[in-house]
């Protein structure tokens, strides 16, 4: 452990935090479109910076949607059944029951976020801004083309902007590829700052197992980070994805979650994951907008069931991925030609070797939703399909990967479960009744349906605090829940498009789709 330690709650007060002066003065950005929490600070001024500040460390998951969503389609739906099923009444029972396991480890991730946010702020006092003696390097690989350069000039600046002051001793590694497309503007903004170190990765650089894409630029990363020494316990590598910016309220939650690591003494944790949400601002198109309320939502319920109880076993995002250099070190990310979803095999890894020693903390970062459906559908395709090849890879212990199999089956799945579709086939059969072979299962549906529309509810919500007005508006809980059906459809043929790509055997290719600025 390093010497210099984290000022902790009860000790030393650290300062207060205080939200950039509105004195006129604006730091120039690539484009007026170009939003960050930086602009929306600056633009607030110190008392709407600090309710929006608040507003942010104030949210905490409610269960009230779903209460309410159960019995809204409980009732109906128990009412209108048929005490016996119809042609359709075994496959409906093994489709619609099939995600049940989803939604209780859902639930019982919301109730453990709640208990989490609830101890922090028991543990910290309100707005006071914590500083983190150990070292923390942001890493940040790119493809490096111009139509990407907008979203990524966004995330950079936002980590120059508001990791300091948490983080003396911080570095921003900026990973690029030889000869890339955007490598001239990348290194005018790699000069912006001297926090900024920009690595390129040599054309000729191979990893012993032939790992391709995104893996082979972290695994250049791990093995300069080793040769230099720094695969230590006082130095944390912050993953982050070249459209994913921070806020303050990111910053403040890195730093105690470090600080409560050293107050665990042999209990600590060694790798965590927080929150993905999605500012109105930095998406483009309000329809992929709203379809991605879904992603929050599992944050702070599967996945906080899954890594904050210790063992990822739903894999991990590669935004705000917190690992410590000295775990990382004895895991790399050497996965060979075919890994496409690195972070979920890292995840399997971790949870083979590190048994319990994960954890998931509130803090967000900002992404930016697709720019079309299109876009939409080609990043869950590559998704599922990397995915469904880790759910079969053999090296990777079947108790770990089991859940991660059930988990694709049902996305897989997804359009024959559409209840468009089910509705559609049944007029075909000329039967349409959709009653369940037993009347028993009708609970089980409703608890499945009321999940998924908490998910999106939810999802808005947190994806609109995040955003600078801080509310929904008017009309976007009612589209949001009105679409339902028709995300679950484009979310589905993503997932079985990927999942058909396996089958076939298909080259792997890593898809990296336009980022909004």
């Amino acid at each position: 452990m390093h010497p210099a330690r984290p000022i902790p709650p009860g000790g030393r007060q650290p300062q207060r935090f205080a939200p950039p002066p509105a004195n006129g003065h604006r730091v120039r950005y690539p484009s007026e479109d170009t939003v960050n929490f930086r602009v929306g600070l600056s633009e607030l001024g110190p008392n709407k910076a600090k309710n929006l500040y608040h507003r942010l460390v104030r949210w905490k998951p409610r269960y009230r949607c779903m209460i309410v969503a159960y019995l809204l389609v409980l009732l109906p739906v128990g009412w209108f059944s048929e005490p016996y099923g119809g042609k359709l009444g075994w496959p409906l029972t093994i489709m619609w029951t099939w995600p049940l396991l989803n939604t209780l480890i859902g639930i019982r991730g919301i109730a453990r976020t709640r208990k989490l946010i609830g101890e922090s702020r028991a543990r910290w006092s309100g707005d006071l801004l914590s500083v983190c003696e150990d070292a923390l390097i942001v890493l940040v690989p790119t493809i490096g083309r111009h139509d990407i350069y907008p979203a990524l000039e966004r995330s950079i600046l936002s980590y120059v902007a508001y990791l300091p002051r948490c983080f003396p001793r911080l570095r921003i590694d900026l990973l690029v590829e030889e000869g890339c497309e955007a490598g001239e503007r990348i290194r005018r903004l790699a000069a912006r700052s001297p926090l900024i170190r920009l690595v390129v990765i040599p054309r000729p650089y191979r990893t012993r197992h032939g790992t391709r894409f995104k893996a082979r630029a972290n695994h250049y990363a791990h093995e300069l980070r080793i040769h230099q020494g720094e695969n230590r316990d006082d130095v944390w590598v912050l993953h982050m994805d070249d459209d994913t910016g921070v806020g303050p309220d990111t910053a403040n939650a890195l730093a105690r979650f470090i600080e409560e690591q050293y107050q665990a003494g042999p209990n600590a944790k060694h790798l965590a994951q927080g929150i993905l949400s999605y500012p109105r601002e930095c998406s483009v198109n309000r329809l992929t907008w709203l379809a991605d309320a879904v992603r929050p939502a599992d944050d702070i319920a599967r996945f906080a069931a899954m890594t904050g109880s210790g063992t990822p076993r739903a894999g991990l995002h590669g935004e705000l991925l917190l690992i410590r250099a000295s775990i990382e070190a004895t895991i790399g990310w050497d996965f060979g030609p075919n890994s496409i979803v690195e972070d979920a095999q890292f995840a399997m890894i971790f949870c083979r070797r590190y048994k319990r020693r994960s954890a998931w903390f509130g803090g967000r970062c900002y992404g930016a939703s697709p720019a079309t459906i299109r876009d939409f559908i080609r990043q869950r395709e590559r998704w599922c399909w990397g995915l469904v090849e880790l759910a079969f890879n053999r090296s990777v212990r079947l108790r770990h990967r089991a859940y991660l199999a059930y988990a694709v089956a049902s996305w897989v799945a997804g359009p024959l479960q559409n209840v468009i579709v089910v509705l559609a086939v049944g007029a075909l059969l000329s039967d349409p009744n959709t009653s369940p072979v037993c009347l028993v299962i009708v609970p089980l549906w409703a608890l499945n349906m009321a999940y998924a529309i908490w998910m999106y509810w939810e999802g808005l919500r947190l994806n609109a605090g995040a955003s600078l007005k801080g509310r929904r508006l008017w009309w976007e809980p009612v589209a949001v829940i009105a679409l339902i059906p028709f995300f679950s459809i484009i979310e589905g043929i993503g997932g079985l498009r990927g999942f058909l790509k396996f089958v076939r055997r298909t080259e792997n290719r890593f898809t990296v789709i336009a980022k909004p600025s």
